[in-house]
């Protein structure tokens, strides 16, 4: 999953896909700001076809928090 995940997370945001560890944070590594962070979670919907409320965004702060959430809804890697 973490593969893929790199995969998306340096699409949308324009990185690089080696430096995206399981702790590494949005904001303080990656710079994202809400509308990126927006943008990253429509495309994790579309991949992996769940929902993420927006209300549960804030605690997805991780890349390690948002694998750890799509596994607890059932998303296989």
């Amino acid at each position: 999953m973490l593969e893929k995940m790199q995969e998306i997370i340096a699409e949308q945001l324009n990185c690089d896909a080696e430096s995206i560890k399981p702790e590494t944070s949005f904001k303080d590594d990656l710079g994202a700001d809400s509308l990126d962070l927006f943008e990253l979670v429509m495309a994790l919907e579309d991949e992996y076809s769940v929902e993420i409320p927006s209300e549960e965004l804030q605690d997805l702060t991780t890349v390690g928090a948002v694998m750890d959430y799509l596994k607890n809804k059932g998303v296989e890697a």
